[in-house]
């Protein structure tokens, strides 16, 4: 009978020891994963309020060096005068929301609404921003008119 001396046994982890591991990895992915997507998901809402805000100023400041004072006629013409970049065309270049730009005849009042492209994924309220630079938060589509922002409150935080 031979004996094995103990340099050449090798050491090493059982397959029972590696698959331990994974699934200790796998769960504690899976409970990660939700909080990383509700973390990208605030981030997103927060972020469109200040975008909301940039917006605002910006055609105020339009509005201001207009004689007669009024505000852009739509975003194009904020971007083409450089008040605004140009990711505010592309639906979903700011953090995933698309904009309706409504103005009405005169030009003395607007409203800009933000909605999610993808329900609960990209976000989950709409936005709406008019002439009085407050931001509303609503739960459906459509509180952007001629008439400024019709329904909503402002955000909670």
């Amino acid at each position: 009978m031979r004996k094995v001396s103990p340099k050449s046994v090798s050491r090493g982890f059982t397959l029972i020891e590696i698959m331990i591991v994974i699934a200790i990895i796998a769960i504690l992915a899976a409970a990660a994963v939700p909080n990383f997507l509700r973390l990208k998901l605030n981030a997103n809402e927060y972020t469109i309020r200040a975008d909301l805000r940039t917006f605002s100023t910006s055609n105020e400041s339009y509005r201001a060096v207009h004689v007669p004072p009024s505000y852009a006629s739509d975003i194009p013409e904020l971007i083409n005068d450089h008040y605004l970049d140009n990711s505010w065309l592309t639906p979903g270049n700011k953090h995933g929301y698309s904009f309706s730009y409504s103005r009405d005849a005169s030009g003395l009042v607007y409203s800009l609404e933000a909605d999610p492209l993808i329900a609960n994924v990209t976000g989950v309220n709409f936005y709406c921003v008019d002439s009085t630079g407050v931001i509303v938060v609503g739960n459906a589509a459509g509180m952007g008119t001629m008439t400024g922002c019709v329904g909503g409150a402002p955000p909670g935080g």
